[in-house]
């Protein structure tokens, strides 16, 4: 659901962790510790394991020791900020099967622009790269959900001039959910850059609102876990 994903997608070219969304059950739990155990893998940083923690949005952080992958972080959540639950991000996944058989399983490239948008200023290239690649690989199969989505994520105002030409009802109808459309249909660069940009302001900050009752929780945790580091010596 992170870096790695866009790797696959062809979106980036190298991520140093792997981020994984996992569905929320105690058996599948079990199976993520059995996995970490066999990766060496220990928790580096707050929030500790809970369900109920990652339930309200936290990631846990490990860091990987076994030879082959020592130094590699994992990321763990089972919610992300505007996205639905598992059961349905699994429904729209996307499978990659390996030469040698084995499947990969990706979070759908629009559901992937959705958790890229945050406060960090790294993730909007790459938003705008995963929906380019898309673009490119699915041009001519275009169905009205994949214009759909071109039009309402596309970061660049020669991408949406140029669909707004070639799609003008569909971009009709996609204009009351992102009204930036509007100077995509006038032709008008200048206006649209400056609307891109307020756009991706107000989805950081959205990111921030969502974060800061998070961060506050974070801060609980390490100032407990130092209380008992500080205890047991």
């Amino acid at each position: 659901m992170g870096g790695q994903a866009c790797v696959f997608y062809g979106a980036a070219q190298f991520s140093k962790d792997i981020d994984f969304l996992i569905l929320a059950d105690e058996s599948n739990f079990t199976g993520l510790h059995a996995a970490l155990n066999e990766l060496g893998a220990l928790r580096i940083a707050v929030p500790p394991f809970d369900p109920q923690v990652l339930a309200r949005g936290h990631a846990v952080h490990y860091r990987c020791n076994v030879t082959g992958v020592e130094g590699l972080r994992i990321d763990v959540m089972t919610k992300l900020r505007g996205l639905p639950d598992f059961a349905l991000l699994w429904q729209r996944r996307t499978t990659i099967t390996e030469e040698d058989g084995r499947e990969i399983d990706l979070m759908s490239v629009p559901d992937l622009v959705t958790a890229k948008k945050t406060q960090r200023e790294k993730d909007w290239p790459m938003i705008s790269a995963l929906v380019e690649v898309h673009y490119h690989s699915m041009r001519h199969e275009a169905t009205p959900e994949r214009i759909a989505f071109w039009l309402k994520e596309s970061r660049t105002p020669e991408r949406l001039i140029e669909l707004a030409k070639h799609f003008p009802d569909q971009t009709r109808c996609v204009l009351s959910a992102r009204p930036l459309l509007d100077h995509a249909i006038t032709g008008n660069p200048t206006l649209l850059r400056e609307a891109l940009d307020a756009e991706v302001r107000a989805e950081q900050e959205k990111d921030r609102i969502y974060w800061e009752p998070l961060k506050r929780e974070l801060e609980t945790f390490r100032q407990t876990e130092a209380e008992r580091k500080h205890d047991a010596e």
